[in-house]
């Protein structure tokens, strides 16, 4: 006989003895505040369109390509300060007031870029368009935690992953669909977006709910420990060293992750391959992805948090290695199989691990310090890639696998079973 004690805050008491974690039991089971924002990151996602049609609108509009070349630098900071920022916010304010702000400010911001009068302007809406637009990241994936079971917050980590994912594919469809009316259009829409996102939010989402006594008890040892160590913020996220460990091999992994959409196609096209052999790679990524990650999910999510490490760290450097051997299509082919199936294997463990990591007092500040790294990673890779590329060559995939084994090895010292992280904490909370 089971017994399963669920509300809409959280989800508590005895659990199933054999617990359904599959994909439809899960989503089935879900709250509805769980399935409104999974589908508001599908929709955040499916209306991106000023990242990807940035520079051609600063283009049209007489500025030259070094110029829009920097307001995109601009967007990918604005990125990684958001992260930092709804972290924080997050935590003080609850995830549902964050996103509000976050969605509300976004749709006004993404319209003012159009009407800003000069590019300085330009740059600070772009900039503020970013990081606000950010917020809701940390604290979509606050609450999603928040209000599911433990056992299924890697399932649910996928199922979100896979709307962003379906969203991002669609988005630059839609966007030249929009953009073959005017620019306006395009921002109208995104903005459009952001406040259907938001009323979801406002109408699905409950708001922060007071403590159980319990936990209220436990958070206060946990804040007297802190400041009695003069810690507190992300002070306390940082001087958690096997937390930065992993933060470390976020960096690092997402530096080598994205070098196949930077140093691949010159490698390829310098090569004297057809392009069509990038597109295939990139497309059978993902296919893969879209397709298989959920159903990979189920399996993996019960496997120890090292071994998914192992393999979603340590296989990106296996298939960057692969594209060393040859520059001949069936090696950019096999190599893009491998890293992809680090992906499905590792992403959603790897994503959610920061929400299981720290204290609850801290959550949002430790998936902020992720999301951070992440994007940091993601907007210096590229550049890191082909300068390295021009400078060594097709050697670059030697040393992106060097790269990407430290990383590995990072992740094994950094994860840990969150369920142990947690014993010791309260051990410690116990003790003072």
């Amino acid at each position: 006989m089971t017994a399963v004690i669920e509300n809409e805050n959280n989800v508590s008491s005895t659990l199933p003895d054999k617990p359904d974690d599959g994909v439809f039991a899960t989503l089935r089971e879900a709250p509805r505040a769980v399935r409104a924002l999974l589908f508001g990151g599908f929709i955040s996602r499916l209306a991106a369109f000023i990242q990807i049609y940035l520079v051609l609108f600063l283009t049209d509009r007489g500025f030259s390509a070094t110029q829009a070349g920097l307001a995109l630098g601009v967007y990918g900071a604005g990125a990684v300060v958001g992260s930092l920022a709804g972290g924080s916010l997050s935590d003080r304010l609850g995830a549902r007031a964050v996103t509000l702000i976050s969605m509300g400010g976004s749709a006004l911001l993404i319209v003012s870029i159009l009407y800003a009068p000069s590019y300085a302007m330009i740059l600070a809406a772009v900039f503020m368009v970013s990081t606000v637009g950010q917020f809701y990241r940390p604290a979509a994936q606050t609450m999603l935690t928040e209000l599911t079971p433990r056992h299924r917050v890697v399932m649910i980590t996928a199922m979100y992953r896979l709307g962003l994912n379906l969203g991002m594919t669609a988005a630059p469809l839609i966007g030249a669909a929009l953009l073959a009316v005017s620019y306006n259009a395009l921002f109208w829409g995104e903005a459009a977006a952001a406040l259907i996102f938001g009323g979801i939010v406002m109408f699905a989402l409950p708001k922060r709910a007071p403590r159980a006594a319990a936990k209220s008890a436990e958070a206060a040892k946990e804040s007297e420990v802190s400041s009695a160590e003069g810690r507190s913020g992300y002070l306390a996220v940082f001087a958690d060293w096997r937390y930065s460990m992993y933060l470390v091999a976020m960096l690092l992994t997402s530096i080598v992750y994205c070098q196949y959409t930077a140093t691949l196609p010159l490698d390829i096209s310098a090569a004297g391959i057809s392009l069509w052999w990038y597109g295939a790679a990139v497309s059978l990524n993902g296919l893969i992805v879209i397709t298989c990650e959920l159903a990979m999910t189920k399996v993996v999510q019960k496997w120890p948090i090292r071994l998914t490490a192992l393999l979603g760290l340590g296989l990106v450097s296996v298939g960057y290695a692969i594209y060393a051997i040859s520059p001949l299509p069936i090696w950019f082919m096999l190599g893009t199989l491998v890293w992809t199936l680090s992906e499905i294997i590792g992403g959603p463990t790897t994503f959610a691990y920061p929400a299981l990591a720290g204290p609850e007092r801290l959550r949002g500040r430790y998936i902020g310090a992720m999301q951070s790294v992440f994007g940091l990673g993601t907007a210096i890779g590229p550049v890191i890639g082909t300068l390295v590329w021009f400078q060594v060559g097709r050697s670059v995939w030697l040393w992106a696998a060097l790269v990407s084994a430290i990383a590995t090895v990072a992740g094994l010292i950094g994860m840990r079973d969150p369920n142990k992280a947690d014993e010791s904490r309260n051990a410690t909370a116990s003790a003072t």
